[in-house]
C-alpha cells in the first residue's frame, strides 16, 4: 500500500521588513498538507479531523475562494480555467490550516496542482486578511520546471503597513520532507519585505496531530494574535499606516467569505 501523500508540517514563519524601517520577527506554527482525494479516508482514520461538521479540526469549503458551492475541487478548477489553464489537474493538494474549534483564519494557503502522471501542473496561493477577503493567485511554473515561481502586482490590502502598488514575488517548490515557501515583497526592484515558511514534515495521524496541538495551543488564535502584536510594534515605530478605505481602486480580486 503507498503511503498518504497528506501530512502535517511543523513550520517556522519569519518575516524581515527593510524598508522604510527594519522589522523582523520569526514564529513557530503548524500546517496540513492533504491530498483532497486522500481526505474521505483522513476523516476516518483520524478522529479529531473532518471535513464540514464541528471536530477539534475541520475543512470547510467556505473557507477558500469560491465561483459557487460545488467544493473546494469544482472551484478551484474554475478559477484555473479563468487563468487560462485547460488541463484539469489530476490531482490537488492543499497547505492549509483547517478550523480549529470552528474558527478559523489562513493568512496564506497554497493549492498544488499535478497531472494525470504526478507531474507538477501549476499552483495558486490564496492570501487571507483580517477582513474576511482572500485573493488567490496563479503561480506557475518556474523555468526549470522544477519549482513556481511569479512576480505578480499585489492589488490587495493585507497589511496596514505596506502600500497596495506593491509586487508579490512567489517562489517555491512543492512539499517534501522539507518545506520552503518565499514570499516576498517588491516596490518596483527594490525588494522590501522577505517573508520564508520552512518546516520538516510528519506523518499525518492521530498521534501526531495531538502532539502538534500541544505544543502549539490555539494555533490560529495564536496567528491572529501574533499579526496584531506586531502591527502594534510597527505603529509603535512610527512606519505609516493606511486604511483599508484608502486607494480602493487599487484592491482588485478579492473573495468576500462567510466565518
Amino acid at each position: 500500500m503507498n503511503p498518504l501523500a497528506s501530512c502535517l508540517y511543523e513550520c517556522s514563519i519569519m518575516h524581515r521588513r527593510l524598508q522604510p524601517k527594519q522589522h523582523e520577527f520569526v514564529y513557530r506554527i503548524f500546517l496540513f498538507y492533504l491530498d483532497l482525494d486522500e481526505i474521505p479516508s483522513l476523516t476516518r482514520d483520524v478522529p479529531i479531523l473532518s471535513t464540514g461538521e464541528p471536530n477539534l479540526y475541520s475543512l470547510r469549503n467556505e473557507d477558500y475562494f469560491q465561483f459557487h458551492s460545488r467544493g473546494v475541487r469544482a472551484n478551484l478548477e474554475t478559477f484555473l480555467q479563468t487563468q487560462n489553464i485547460a488541463e484539469r489537474p489530476a490531482r490537488i493538494r492543499l497547505l492549509t490550516l483547517p478550523r480549529l474549534l470552528g474558527y478559523t483564519f489562513n493568512p496564506i494557503s497554497i493549492f498544488f496542482c499535478f497531472d494525470s502522471e504526478s507531474r507538477p501542473l501549476t499552483s495558486v496561493v490564496q492570501v487571507g486578511n483580517t477582513f474576511g477577503e482572500l485573493k488567490p493567485y496563479l503561480v506557475p511554473l518556474d523555468e526549470s520546471g522544477s519549482g513556481f515561481h511569479i512576480r505578480v502586482p499585489k492589488n490587495y490590502y493585507v497589511s496596514p503597513f505596506s502600500p497596495l502598488d506593491l509586487a508579490f514575488d512567489f517562489h517555491f517548490k512543492n512539499p517534501g520532507e522539507r518545506l520552503h515557501i518565499a514570499i516576498d515583497e517588491y516596490q518596483g526592484d527594490q525588494k522590501i519585505l522577505l517573508s520564508t515558511l520552512t518546516g520538516g514534515r510528519a506523518e499525518l495521524t492521530t498521534s501526531n496531530l495531538a502532539r502538534l496541538t500541544l505544543a502549539f495551543p490555539l494555533v490560529t488564535l495564536k496567528i491572529i494574535f501574533l499579526i496584531h502584536w506586531e502591527a502594534l510594534r510597527l505603529w509603535l515605530k512610527g512606519i505609516p499606516f493606511r486604511t483599508k478605505e484608502s486607494h480602493a481602486e487599487q484592491q482588485k480580486g478579492a473573495f468576500r467569505v462567510r466565518k
